[in-house]
């Protein structure tokens, strides 16, 4: 018999999350890693979990992610966005508590290009007069 699974995909700076969410306790799996040894800051952990506290269902799913791109924290935001999505396909009257914290809009915030002339995106070099 097939497993019910619920899938999302989140997106954040350069990173990109594939979410499935399985019926479980509440074990993360990030790129074949447990969370706790996938990232470093315990604060980004806390923060991929929001979702589940949101909806109430801490502890109800097990979270495996496939994430590439970007840093730690790009990820740890790809991933939420993920669940917060996956949650959708669980239960679509989860929509109105996730819209109200936030957790289903993609942040559209990216590093900004560099400009030709200039050292980074807006470093200039120091002005001399002489």
């Amino acid at each position: 018999m097939a497993q019910v699974s619920y899938s999302g995909t989140g997106r954040r700076k350069n990173s990109v999350a594939r979410v499935r969410l399985v019926p479980g306790n509440g074990k993360i799996t990030m790129n074949g890693k447990d969370v706790h040894d996938y990232l470093p800051y315990e604060h980004l952990i806390l923060d991929m979990t929001q979702p589940f506290g949101m909806t109430e269902t801490t502890g109800q799913y097990d979270v495996l992610v496939n994430v590439n791109g970007g840093g730690y924290t790009g990820q740890a935001g790809a991933t939420r966005h993920g669940i917060a999505r996956a949650l959708l396909t669980v239960d679509p009257d989860f929509r109105g508590a996730l819209k109200r914290g936030g957790m289903l809009t993609r942040d559209p915030r990216m590093k900004e290009r560099k400009k030709p002339g200039l050292k980074k995106a807006r470093k200039a070099s120091q002005f001399s007069k002489r």
